[in-house]
């Protein structure tokens, strides 16, 4: 699509959201109710797009994609009317007699971006929120989930208008084009790199943004453990996708007293999940593309010389496939502790004390998730408290995202704010903030003459 084109959507839909159209709660729950229906008719060929992107099951596809953008449409067809509402809030005595309360009004146009690895659920989810909201969308998912970019376009085209919400595929070129407009709100998710530009680009236009990126996200494990039932359910959680996840536990640093016990586990459970041909398993995803084959591969072989791969370490060129992989003996001078892995591989660091932890997780800034594994309250909050990251599950693994009543978002490296549920409304909406004075009363207490009388008055008002 070239910037001309580009630009008559632009325009056409800051004429639709001018025209007042957005505004009404009950077109924007109308709107939604439609994408739902649409979602639910399409599944078969959504969870299809899926498994040719990526190669994930029909059953991975709804858990991870469809399933989780339907939850959020629901919670916001069910909450919308209610979180539009003007709310009074309290009045100070030195403002007397006035009544005070804030308006969520939608931004205007928005444009959200988002990425290959969960391409319908993190494309969906943040449109869900904005038409809830009230704002036009221009949607640009990524070029390399070419399958689901496809169905997502034949949903929006039969549910919406491209004034109200349009659909943008390409490249790197229509991304260029697409930032050097300029937008009411923009809603990024993907790499750091990325982000980045995202952000020198919104700021030429002064247009808030919110960057939902990702990096390397601890999982410790500490000696009071369930070291078996921490491995059954980081093996879930850190092979969904491939490993091709945000919030998927990076790298993991484990008690040395468990360590060897928990490696053991994770083989164990690999083989109950996947079968010993995990290459061939028809439940097991691929990697997106050959580079992101080749940059997995490169960091499971470059090791240091006391690293060694415990388990796994096979590939498949030809699909795509990189077995699940256990290093151990990591140190933060292996490439794969060098950057964010995003792919299929554990590699373990051991500890003797808390500190060490925290002195690992200082490396890489502020991640966007922290996983502990420990029977320890003491512990726990220890950890919580130290370390700094987007969010949190204490004894399990990335299902905090999953709970739309509460925010999911990063911060510093790992991005800026929030989404999901009632955060997903507040994300794409400004609050006015308004105070209507009575003009049956006046008490002349801030207008001059300034008298003693005044000044007492005036303090205990101010109080």
């Amino acid at each position: 699509m070239t910037s001309e084109e580009i630009q008559v959507i632009l325009e056409k839909q800051r004429a639709f959201f001018n025209s007042g159209a957005t505004i009404p709660v009950d077109f924007r729950i109308a709107a939604l109710r439609k994408l739902y229906a649409a979602i639910r008719t399409h599944e078969d060929e959504i969870h299809a797009a899926l498994t040719a992107d990526l190669g994930k099951s029909n059953y991975e596809g709804f858990m991870c994609e469809s399933g989780l953008a339907l939850t959020e449409i629901s919670y916001m067809i069910k909450h919308t009317r209610k979180l539009a509402r003007s709310k009074t809030v309290h009045t100070p005595l030195a403002q007397f007699a006035s009544h005070s309360f804030t308006q969520a009004v939608p931004y205007g146009n928005t444009l959200i971006m988002s990425p290959w690895n969960y391409p319908f659920l993190l494309t969906i989810d943040p449109l869900a929120d904005a038409i809830a909201a009230g704002n036009t969308v221009v949607l640009k998912p990524s070029a390399y989930s070419p399958a689901t970019s496809k169905i997502i376009a034949t949903i929006v085209s039969e549910c919406f208008p491209p004034e109200y919400v349009a659909i943008v595929t390409g490249g790197r070129a229509e991304n260029t084009a697409l930032l050097k407009q300029k937008f009411d709100f923009i809603f990024f998710t993907g790499s750091q790199t990325v982000g980045k530009e995202v952000l020198r680009h919104a700021a030429e236009h002064l247009t808030p943004v919110v960057l939902e990126l990702g990096g390397k996200s601890p999982c410790i494990v500490d000696a009071s453990a369930n070291v078996k039932l921490a491995a059954k359910r980081i093996v879930f959680g850190k092979f969904l996708n491939c490993g091709q996840t945000c919030v998927a536990p990076d790298y993991f640093l484990v008690h040395e007293s468990v360590a060897d016990a928990f490696a053991d586990e994770l083989a164990t459970y690999l083989l109950q999940y996947y079968g010993k041909r995990i290459l061939q398993c028809d439940y097991y995803p691929h990697i997106i593309n050959e580079h992101h084959f080749d940059r997995v591969c490169s960091l499971i072989d470059n090791h240091g010389p006391k690293t060694r791969i415990a388990f796994g370490g096979g590939r498949d060129r030809s699909s795509l496939r990189i077995e699940p992989t256990i290093l151990t003996g990591v140190t933060l001078d292996d490439p794969v502790m060098k950057e964010e892995i995003f792919g299929p591989v554990i590699p373990i660091i051991t500890w003797n004390e808390l500190d060490e932890v925290f002195s690992y997780v200082r490396n890489f800034g502020h991640p966007l998730a922290c996983y502990i594994f420990s029977e320890s309250k003491v512990m726990q909050e220890q950890i919580i408290q130290a370390i700094p990251f987007g969010g949190a599950t204490i004894n399990d693994v990335v299902i905090h995202l999953a709970n739309n009543h509460m925010g999911f978002g990063g911060f510093g490296d790992s991005g800026m704010g929030s989404y999901h549920g009632k955060q997903g409304f507040d994300c794409f909406t400004h609050y006015k903030s308004t105070l209507k004075k009575s003009t049956k009363i006046e008490i002349p207490v801030r207008v001059p003459p300034f008298t003693k009388t005044k000044s007492i008055i005036l303090k205990l008002m101010m109080r």
